[in-house]
């Protein structure tokens, strides 16, 4: 029998009925699977900061000394005991739940309290617990969820196991695999059916060297310590040849397979079809990853797999990324010294915690692409014109929009992209092309972004499947 390890997304484990209903119920033997759960939707947005816009959670809160960090706690607590509410119509299950995760909250308090406490003193700081404080604020999402479910199935009659990897019980320690290993030990995938914490406690600190992409760090690596046969994301959507609200769910088609090339250059656009770091250890264990519809069971969405190959070129999705922050410096003294003047900026993107999305560069100018919160862009611009003040420093919104293939002609998809654009009155800032032949990308004004993806989906699909039809 085919052993896999999957993850749920938080999108989806909202919608937990369609979630009992479509995966773990379908199969009449539900075993020799592993899932590992996400916190539900907004969860970790209120527990850390808004991914999307920035807005304070408990953890930025902290951070910033305000005193409503407790009054979040609180507030969080009444909604995660609201999704308990939900869930739960039997009242004894329902008050297991609300004590589980009441208890958790009470404790990252006390600690949180404990903490501000030891740092009124002046040889402690609160900047060198903010790690510490963000790991174990980020693992207590994962925690209810996983629990939830772990109950809610036992209810049902399944025999599932709550396995929880956040240290909170100070039973697992030592480095991700490690702690994989350890927890694993005693749990018979063929009777039990182990329902994971997305988030781990280990010696990398997950949230640190993954940020919010440890979930899928914890899942790949399950899967390749456990020598899954199959990994599996479910998500609320399919991985399409363009976003359907942009491109028309009647005109856009799930991929059906690819390799992880194109699950990179995906993620580097932010879509997250599975974060890099956690891609590579499928390819280099060789287990294919499925990426399936939550909401579509019998739809066997994408294949990803190290070893396909397409028979001929082909564009398999048309993916962009808009507001992303073109961050341009021209000085005539970079020439032959350009090294130098990219080796200071990276150090202040990095610390201005901000994503490098691309890079392009001349004699004598570069061009970062980066995405992040407004207010740490601005702060990027403000320190690079401070440092650079004989140089000519300027910023834009654009978009970026790639044409992306497991292998693709890069010099006719430029040149069909660009007249594409230009048939759509929309006149390209830029192009880049990959030696690797994967990608081809497209920079364009910010307010364009629909209308080139919507003008590249035309013309590399709906066209292309016309002159196929016309061939035939």
């Amino acid at each position: 029998m085919t052993y896999t390890v999957e993850k749920i997304g938080g999108t989806s484990m909202s919608a937990f009925d369609a979630v009992l209903d479509n995966i773990f119920l379908r199969p009449k033997n539900p075993y020799n699977r592993v899932f590992v759960v996400s916190a539900y939707g907004g969860i970790t947005d209120a527990l850390l900061e808004s991914k999307r816009s920035g807005e304070p959670g408990i953890y930025q809160l902290v951070a910033k000394r305000d005193e409503q960090w407790a009054d979040a706690i609180d507030a969080l607590e009444v909604r995660l005991k609201m999704i308990n509410e939900n869930l739960f119509a039997d009242p004894l299950n329902r008050t297991r739940a609300d004590n589980f995760i009441a208890e958790r909250l009470k404790d990252a308090k006390d600690c949180i309290s404990n903490i501000l406490a030891t740092c009124s003193y002046g040889q402690f700081t609160l900047r060198q617990y903010l790690p510490q404080i963000r790991e174990f604020l980020s693992s207590i999402g994962e925690a209810h969820s996983a629990y939830n479910t772990a109950l809610k199935l036992r209810t049902l009659g399944v025999n599932a196991k709550f396995v929880d990897l956040s240290g909170w019980d100070n039973k697992l320690s030592g480095t991700l695999d490690e702690v994989i290993v350890e927890a694993f030990k005693e749990v018979d995938v063929t009777t039990e059916l182990p329902i994971v914490t997305g988030y781990a406690y280990c010696d990398e600190g997950l949230m640190k060297t993954y940020d919010r992409g440890y979930s899928e760090m914890t899942f790949s690596r399950i899967a390749c310590q456990t020598s899954a046969d199959l990994a599996i994301i479910h998500k609320e959507y399919h991985l399409s040849s363009a976003d359907p609200r942009i491109a028309g769910p009647e005109n856009v088609l799930p991929i059906g397979q690819s390799n992880f090339d194109v699950a990179d250059q995906l993620a580097n656009l932010g879509m997250e079809a599975i974060h890099p770091n956690a891609a590579s250890g499928l390819r280099k264990k060789e287990i294919p990853l499925q990426i399936k519809n939550t909401f579509e069971p019998e739809h066997k969405g994408t294949l990803i797999s190290q070893a396909y190959q397409p028979d001929s070129e082909k564009i398999e999705i048309i993916a962009g990324r808009d507001k992303v922050f073109a961050l341009h410096i021209f000085d005539q003294a970079m020439v032959g010294n350009v090294d130098n003047v990219g080796y200071e900026l990276m150090e202040m993107i990095a610390d201005e915690s901000v994503n490098l999305v691309g890079k392009e560069m001349s004699a004598n100018s570069l061009t970062y692409y980066l995405s992040g919160v407004a207010k740490n862009l601005n702060k990027l611009l403000y320190r690079a014109e401070k440092r650079f003040p004989d140089s000519t420093i300027t910023s834009h919104m654009v978009a970026l929009i790639s044409a992306i293939g497991s292998q693709i002609n890069t010099n006719t998809t430029l040149s069909k992209g660009v007249l594409a654009l230009m048939n759509s009155d929309i006149s390209p800032i830029a192009v880049h092309s990959s030696m690797r032949n994967v990608n081809v990308q497209f920079v364009v004004k910010d307010e364009m972004y629909e209308g080139a993806i919507r003008a590249l989906h035309d013309e590399f699909f709906v066209q292309a499947a016309k002159k196929d039809k016309q061939v035939a």
